[in-house]
């Protein structure tokens, strides 16, 4: 019997029927076939594409949007939901951990910083993507753009782009004194100094000294320089107090108590310091790639007159670039993790990575690109770039960074701005870095 028939037979038999649960019967298996049929009758439905929300600064939505048009071009299946934060990277931070704390977030791919994976995948907030992504796709990745994305072994963010801390140095001035790039601490307190007493310039070395997080990227490539260490991931020793980390905390001291860095060092953050160093105040400058662009635009003072290396290091010790970059992970709560996994490894790929960066600038994390003929005839610098990220440091991985961090930034900016002695904010550091770890 099809579903008219029922129904005409419903109809005649209404008046005659005086059992009402007979009747009853009949009203509900009409409905229940009506539904059936529906549902059998809405395969569009069914079938409508599955939207991805992500959240990002609001000024790199209209960088991704031509890579969103592309992706849902080809994936037909799938749309992308583009969230516009704040510009503040910690504002975005605090909105991804509010929402995973009220549950029911609304986010399906999390583009992260490098410095908030470990802290959202031990909340359990992202999803492991180890068993998701061929260790051959991994090794063409920058080591530490990959390792930035582990946490306790397990992989949960793929990398988008990279990041490290550099030496930037006037080519000019040292051609006229007759200097290469300098390799040691000691060789550039000498360069600055040299540079400074022959008036080419007010300043000899910038760094930041703002307390933020700046201030601990910068001091981590110290700390490595002088063969120390912050925080033993693996064995939770801190080693803040050792004598190799005072070393360092001295050097950055002193710069400034001999006049090589201003004293008002202790205020500056990456663009205080690029503008001093592009406006031709110094010799040497520490920061991220970001620079080499803006210093090289037609309007530049130095446009040409400078280049890019490796930080210094202790004699005996080696180079450490502090690891940066951004990439994408998957919240675990999401309902479509199999289309998000399909997002992630389009936008990563190499073609799409090649894109994403010659129309940005960014640093690609896939280490052949860095050689691509086509983008290093748009960035020559790229390849020298390159030797920087091989040899990169990462902050250590661990779920309370951000308290960490926050000691760490309270009583360095306490030994250099002379509020405290380095042994004693030193220490103190070290004190309350190890209570932290204990919880």
């Amino acid at each position: 019997m099809n579903l008219e028939q029922l129904l005409s037979l419903l109809r005649r038999k209404r008046h005659s029927l005086k059992n009402k649960v007979l009747f009853r019967f009949f009203g509900l298996l009409v409905v229940s076939i009506l539904i059936v049929q529906c549902g059998r009758n809405l395969p569009t439905l069914r079938n409508s594409p599955v939207t991805l929300t992500t959240l990002l600064i609001a000024e790199e939505v209209a960088e991704w949007q031509p890579f969103v048009a592309e992706f849902e071009r080809t994936h037909p299946h799938i749309r992308i939901n583009l969230v516009e934060g704040p510009n503040a990277t910690d504002q975005i931070e605090d909105l991804y951990t509010s929402s995973f704390l009220l549950g029911n977030a609304p986010y399906d791919l999390v583009f992260m910083d490098i410095i908030w994976v470990p802290k959202f995948a031990a909340a359990g907030w992202l999803l492991d993507l180890s068993e998701r992504i061929p260790e051959a796709e991994l090794s063409t990745f920058l080591e530490g753009d990959i390792e930035g994305g582990r946490y306790q072994g397990k992989l949960y963010r793929m990398p988008l782009r990279s990041d490290a801390g550099m030496l930037y140095y006037r080519s000019d001035w040292l051609e006229q004194i007759g200097a290469e790039p300098p390799e040691t601490f000691d060789e550039l307190l000498q360069i600055s100094k040299t540079i400074q007493n022959k008036g080419l310039s007010k300043w000899g070395y910038l760094w930041q000294g703002k307390q933020y997080e700046g201030l601990v990227a910068m001091f981590v490539e110290i700390l490595h320089g002088y063969g120390a260490f912050w925080i033993n991931p693996e064995t939770l020793e801190v080693g803040l107090d050792q004598p190799e980390a005072l070393q360092a905390v001295n050097f950055l001291g002193q710069t400034i108590s001999e006049g090589i860095s201003p004293s008002g060092v202790t205020t500056y953050d990456e663009e205080i310091t690029r503008r001093l160093f592009q406006n031709g105040e110094a010799v040497l400058l520490r920061n991220w790639p970001y620079v080499f662009r803006l210093a090289s635009e037609p309007d530049s003072p130095i446009k040409g007159k400078f280049w890019i290396k490796p930080m210094v290091h202790a004699p005996g010790k080696s180079s450490g670039a502090c690891q940066g970059g951004w990439g994408l992970g998957i919240a675990k709560s999401s309902s479509h993790l199999e289309s998000a996994l399909e997002f992630i490894k389009f936008f990563t790929s190499e073609e799409i990575q090649r894109q994403y960066v010659l129309a940005t600038g960014y640093v690609p994390s896939r280490r052949g690109l860095l050689n691509d003929p086509t983008i290093v005839t748009k960035y020559p610098y790229y390849p020298q770039l390159l030797e920087v990220l091989e040899n990169t440091v990462l902050r250590p991985p661990i779920a309370q960074y951000s308290e960490a961090s926050d000691i760490l930034q309270r009583y360095l900016s306490a030994a250099l701005t002379g509020t405290m002695s380095p042994e004693n904010a030193m220490k103190q550091a070290t004190r309350e870095t190890q209570e932290l770890l204990k919880l």
